[in-house]
């Protein structure tokens, strides 16, 4: 992993800047060297993927002038600076203006090799989050992660549009794993509020006297955020696990609803799970509160009432975890695809989700198959075949659907590769990638 992140190192002495290039690069790191602190300055922008390593003492723009240039452009990019002898104060200084750590000359390689591994992965963590943060943001880039186009999905989608539009407070519930808190987040970037402030608070996750403060206040001393209901002011507010509330936080929380007026000003979110244990929202929260949240409300559809849109799935989370894992996806066989359909999915998406990732594993070592790994998580499943419960012409047309997918993604498109692989004529191909919804265009 070290070598997927730079290091830009800063120093005006040739040896030096060249020592620490060639141990870092002996440690796997992609390294960049730069004479003077103006030169770096170019090079690096607010989304510099790596760290810097930066001589204090130099002519021209100092390191604290470049540290300070450095956070004014990125307040997050770490920065380690090397000092002389006699410059810990600076260094102590440099600490203070938002420098990641300081090494003191002559510095032992192993130290320098040490926080660079710390410090390239809080880089690459602030990265990921700053990534998930934009693509969080952008609705239509949410809306294409909501995959699927069986019935209920489309219904789904359909239903996000139209209620991220409106201003009303939400209720989503569903299963567990269904995707409720995608659809919250996809909620809010299609509508009016999608430039604004998104602040999810997991109820479940705290104390109930905790998650008072956390969400109306006063917050303890050694917390910098705002509560929730403040933090929250003007965008989004999301509750999950809206029924762990307690009825003097429901009746608190009821009030400030209420306070909000209509249009509201903040818009409220509730997320319930209580499908998993045979009860609904109705029966946890106080028929005000309730009647409240559900006057708009959208229930996410379980994965087994979504037909093929399981193979689909299945089939982008494998090559996701074939990618991750450096080999080939595995191949679904038509009974295998048949035993995908049929199964139960307590688990649902995120059930799929560990299978996906556990087939790619099995099938890297060349050993197991998905129906031994279906069989494990579901023991009361048969391993024989059969369509009761749903018409073989459904199973054909899923796995047919699956295959032509399989196909154009791995051609990259290629209308003719797929013709000679699948042994189609192109005006059969044409109506069964028509008939599928498959745009060609999608694969290029």
């Amino acid at each position: 992993m070290a070598n997927a992140m730079k290091i830009a190192i800063v120093d005006d002495e040739k040896d030096m800047r060249q020592s620490i290039s060639q141990w870092l690069a002996l440690s796997g790191y992609d390294t960049e060297t730069f004479a003077c602190a103006e030169d770096a300055l170019k090079a690096l922008g607010p989304d510099y993927p790596g760290i810097v390593v930066s001589d204090i003492r130099m002519p021209g723009m100092d390191g604290m002038q470049f540290l300070k240039k450095l956070m004014g452009t990125d307040s997050t990019l770490p920065v380690i600076m090397i000092t002389g002898h006699g410059d810990v104060p600076m260094a102590v200084e440099a600490m203070r203006v938002g420098a990641y750590d300081f090494l003191e000359k002559p510095f032992n390689p192993d130290r320098m090799t040490e926080l660079a591994k710390k410090a390239t992965h809080a880089r690459r963590l602030t990265l990921d989050n700053r990534a998930l943060r934009r693509e969080l943001s952008d609705g239509g880039q949410l809306m294409k992660k909501l995959i699927g186009s069986s019935p209920v999905m489309e219904r789904l989608k359909e239903d996000i549009l139209d209620l991220g539009q409106a201003d009303g407070h939400v209720l989503i519930d569903g299963e567990t794993g269904t995707g409720k808190t995608l659809v919250a987040h996809a909620l809010h970037a299609v509508g009016a509020r999608a430039g604004k402030k998104f602040v999810l608070v997991s109820c479940a996750a705290y104390e109930q006297d905790q998650l008072s403060k956390r969400l109306f206040g006063p917050m303890n001393p050694e917390d910098s955020r705002l509560p929730a209901v403040e933090e929250a002011r003007g965008g989004t507010l999301v509750l999950e696990d809206i029924e762990a509330l307690s009825d003097s936080l429901q009746a608190r929380l009821l009030t400030w609803l209420n306070e909000e007026g209509t249009p509201p000003e903040t818009r409220l979110v509730a997320i319930s799970n209580l499908q998993d244990e045979g009860k609904t929202s109705e029966d946890a929260l106080r028929p005000d509160l309730f009647y409240r949240l559900a006057s708009l409300r959208i229930t996410v559809p379980p994965l087994r009432q979504r037909g093929e849109d399981i193979l689909t799935l299945f089939t982008r989370f494998s090559d996701q975890f074939a990618d991750d894992y450096g080999c080939d996806a595995p191949q679904v066989s038509a009974q295998e695809a048949a035993q995908l359909l049929q199964a139960p999915w307590p688990g649902n998406v995120r059930q799929l989700f560990n299978v996906a990732e556990r087939a790619v594993l099995q099938s890297r070592r060349g050993s197991g198959t998905i129906v031994s790994l279906l069989m494990s998580d579901h023991q009361d499943m048969q391993p024989v075949m059969t369509t009761e419960g749903k018409p073989l012409k459904e199973y054909v047309e899923a796995f047919e659907r699956m295959l032509i997918d399989n196909t154009m993604r791995r051609h990259k498109g290629s209308i003719a590769a797929v013709m000679d692989e699948l042994c189609l004529p192109r005006r059969t191909l044409n109506e069964k990638m028509a008939k599928y919804n498959l745009q060609r265009s999608d694969y290029l």
